[in-house]
């Protein structure tokens, strides 16, 4: 299983048309957590693995954890979509994250990308936020 940090800017991503807040992500996960996530490149997700979603405002943090359903695939019908993989929202896990969201500076991040891996002296800080 591998560990992938998701980003999420809320003045810019949307999800379904909505604000892709952390507010968002609660709702979703209380009420609809199944998601179909945008890629810019196909990485090597697998189903099992956990996305970690990383809002970039208004507090720069971890806030809303998935699990991958299935490995990342092509769009023919949309092609100015990447790739897509489809996830579902944890709901305990992201409660708990909404409530004690795991920041930039515990994370380690250096430059943000659109997805890459958690480093491996954050997760442990993650996984004990989320619960899991």
């Amino acid at each position: 299983m591998a560990d992938w940090i998701y980003i999420l800017n809320p003045n810019k991503d949307t999800l379904d048309g909505e604000p892709s807040d952390k507010e968002t992500m609660l709702r979703l996960a209380e009420e609809d957590p199944a998601l179909e996530l945008w890629l810019s490149r196909r990485n090597r997700m697998r189903t099992g693995d956990r996305l970690w979603f990383f809002f970039t405002h208004p507090e720069s943090a971890v806030a809303a954890v998935a699990e991958v359903d299935e490995e990342p695939w092509d769009d023919p019908e949309d092609p100015d979509v990447s790739y897509l993989v489809g996830a579902t929202l944890l709901t305990a896990a992201t409660q708990a994250l909404y409530r004690a969201p795991v920041g930039r500076d515990e994370l380690g991040l250096g430059q943000v990308r659109s997805v890459q891996t958690v480093k491996p002296q954050a997760l442990p800080v993650l996984l004990d936020r989320a619960g899991l």
